[in-house]
């Protein structure tokens, strides 16, 4: 039997609350955006800790550059989600993420984000070293 080689994957849990929903309770589709924001965010600080943190202080951060969204079944109110996010390509300035939204074992909501890391002012800067080694790592993770 062949062993199948899977990416490593972070998962963040998030429920829908009301305010997240429209008036038939379905979520309305930009909240998908916020929950994948969500999921990086959980990601990197459970990556990366203090590391991220002191990135976050220096001025330095992340900013979505690009994103497709496929939106294949609809999230209810009070609905538990998982966002589930892996790394599929890393520069040295930049990252590309694959993040699905579930419920249970049915994918709801497909992204391919691309992100760009800036410096205060907003320009294209390295990724920190610290923090690009436990990408590099996490990303050779197989699980």
């Amino acid at each position: 039997m062949l062993d199948v080689v899977r990416p490593a994957t972070h998962v963040h849990r998030v429920r829908v609350y009301y305010e997240d929903t429209d008036a038939g309770g379905i979520v309305y589709y930009a909240n998908y955006l916020k929950y994948a924001e969500r999921g990086r965010t959980e990601f990197l600080r459970e990556l990366c800790g203090d590391d991220y943190a002191r990135m976050l202080e220096s001025g330095m951060g992340f900013v979505v550059r690009r994103c497709s969204v496929d939106y294949d079944r609809p999230a209810r109110l009070d609905d538990l989600l998982e966002v589930h996010s892996q790394i599929v390509e890393l520069g040295a300035a930049s990252l590309s993420a694959k993040q699905v939204v579930r419920r249970e074992d049915n994918e709801l909501v497909r992204m391919l984000v691309d992100l760009a890391c800036v410096d205060r002012g907003g320009r294209p800067a390295r990724i920190p070293p610290p923090l690009r080694q436990a990408l590099e790592d996490f990303r050779a993770n197989v699980g």
